[in-house]
């Protein structure tokens, strides 16, 4: 049986990806990430660009 994949987001827990058949299943673990809950990918780095795409990274501050 595969390994789950684990998928952080900017450093935070967003949900684990499960071999299903042919297919990659997201399974979320936090907000924002629970609108893709069951999601089907092909690859499981398809999942992590798609999640990333939920949440921008906080932006640093400026040296000014």
């Amino acid at each position: 049986m595969p390994e789950p994949f684990v998928v952080e987001i900017w450093g935070q827990p967003a949900g684990i990806v499960l071999k299903e058949g042919n297919a990659f299943r997201f399974h979320a673990y936090a907000r924002p990430f629970f609108e893709m809950d069951g999601a089907q990918f092909s690859t499981p780095g398809q999942a992590k660009l798609a999640a990333a795409r939920l949440k921008p990274p906080r932006e640093s501050p400026r040296a000014e």
